[in-house]
C-alpha cells in the first residue's frame, strides 16, 4: 500500500533541498547498517557542522524517509527503504497506461 498524499508530500519537501538529498542518498547507498551522523557529515560535506546535519536529519526522520537507533553509544541513522518505495510507487502507480514500463524494471534492479 502506498502512503497517503500528505505523507508523500513531506517526503518530497525533505528531499528538496541539495544536502538532505545528499545525505538520503549516502543512506540509501549505506544499506541496512546505517551510518552514525559522524560517518554521515564526512561522507556528505566534511564541513558540515554537527548541528546543521543533526537539523537535516531531523527533517528526514520527520518526513519517515530515515529512521534512528542506538547502537551502544552512537546513534545509526538508515534510510527507510519501505517509505522511499512506497513514495515511488505513489508517484509511479498509474504510469505509462498500465503497460510495463521502466519503473518496475528500476525497482527490481534496486532489489526494493
Amino acid at each position: 500500500m502506498y502512503p497517503v498524499k500528505s505523507d508523500v508530500l513531506a517526503a518530497l519537501a525533505a528531499l528538496a533541498h541539495s544536502v538532505r538529498l545528499d545525505i538520503f542518498r549516502v543512506l540509501v547507498q549505506a544499506g541496512p547498517d546505517g551510518v552514525t551522523p559522524t560517518a554521515l557529515a564526512g561522507l556528505v560535506q566534511p564541513e558540515l557542522k554537527q548541528s546543521t546535519l543533526a537539523t537535516h536529519l531531523k527533517e528526514l526522520v520527520s518526513a519517515g524517509l530515515v529512521a534512528n537507533a542506538r547502537a551502544g553509544r552512537n546513534v545509526v541513522y538508515r534510510a527507510d527503504y519501505d517509505r522511499m518505495s512506497g513514495v515511488i510507487g505513489y508517484l509511479t502507480e498509474n504510469c505509462c497506461a498500465g503497460a510495463p514500463c521502466a519503473a518496475e524494471s528500476a525497482n527490481a534492479a534496486c532489489g526494493c
